[in-house]
């Protein structure tokens, strides 16, 4: 019993980072089902939606005194809440300029589509060090998600409850959008079966540009809510993006509560797997990925193919 009580922290830190791991996937998997293209920039995003949210809550000194110490003074809690709400729109509309330049590749190789979005990536990456610097730096929090609380006889870090329930929130909130809004029947539709929607007279270069810029907009929502715990790095978003791809293909691609599940034993199997043997915590997804796959090549939820027998 003692050993299982000293498990719950990690648990609650494995179930945080499988739902904000699901966030990301579930934006990526948007991006994918819709347009047919696999977005390399995605993790880049995902940083830039960190570096965001770090100048709105902690701008730079000497840019615009008198404006900078107005902002300031605000407490850091309305800092950060608008930095949550303003992080997503500023890369969402990034995003928006991204999918412009793509769609010269659309109908052509995919190769195209995958150059087009790594290069972007490295662009991406490289801006923030010439505007931020390269070394690490740590997102300022409000003092009601910092620190830590006991409860019973161990202690639980508060930004992790917040972080697990904000990112349920949010995936609720596209699950609802997506099955009860006429937007969201759109999308599934333009996944399912883009030629038709075209057909329908619904203009699908507009559905595509604003597939992606939700798409990038979780992925910053999910960079902003992880900054604390992962660190604010220009090169975050590598970490980002493979487990994101890895949990499309565990879920199974198309389905948005697969993904949730594939991201949570994701989650909790680095979770647990870094309390006792952290050198194996980022191999063990890749484990968790080999034994599924292995037994289910589509997927836990993924739709039954012609090519499975």
């Amino acid at each position: 019993m003692n050993a299982l009580l000293q498990l719950l922290p990690h648990l609650v830190n494995g179930v945080s980072l499988g739902l904000l791991f699901a966030l990301i996937a579930l934006g990526f998997m948007l991006i994918v089902g819709v347009m047919e293209t696999i977005n390399l920039a995605h993790g880049s995003l995902f940083a830039l939606g960190m570096y965001v949210a770090l100048f709105l809550i902690a701008p730079p000194l000497g840019w615009f005194p008198e404006l900078q110490q107005a902002w300031l003074a605000l407490p850091i809690g309305t800092r950060y809440g608008i930095a949550l709400f303003l992080a997503p729109v500023v890369v969402g509309v990034f995003g928006m300029g991204l999918e412009l330049c793509m769609r010269r590749t659309y109908g052509r190789d995919p190769l195209y589509g995958l150059l087009l979005t790594f290069g972007a990536a490295l662009v991406i990456e490289e801006m923030i060090r010439v505007v931020w610097g390269a070394n690490e730096k740590q997102l300022p929090l409000p003092d009601a998600l910092s620190g830590a609380f006991v409860l019973g006889d161990l202690i639980y870090s508060r930004y992790r409850f917040f972080a697990a329930g904000f990112a349920c929130l949010m995936i609720v909130l596209l699950w609802l959008f997506i099955e009860k809004t006429p937007y969201g029947a759109i999308i599934k539709a333009g996944a399912h079966d883009s030629e038709m929607v075209r057909a329908l007279g619904i203009n699908l270069a507009r559905l595509r540009l604003f597939v992606f810029a939700l798409g990038v907009a979780l992925a910053a929502i999910a960079g902003v809510v992880m900054a604390p715990i992962w660190g604010v790095r220009p090169h975050v978003g590598v970490d980002a993006v493979v487990p994101a791809f890895l949990i499309i293909v565990l879920g199974g691609v198309g389905s948005l509560w697969g993904a949730v599940i594939a991201g949570l034993m994701v989650g909790m199997v680095v979770g647990l797997t870094g309390a006792y043997a952290s050198e194996w915590s980022l191999l063990s997804m890749y484990l968790l990925f080999i034994a599924v796959v292995s037994f289910r090549a589509r997927g836990l939820f993924g739709k039954k193919s012609v090519l499975d027998t």
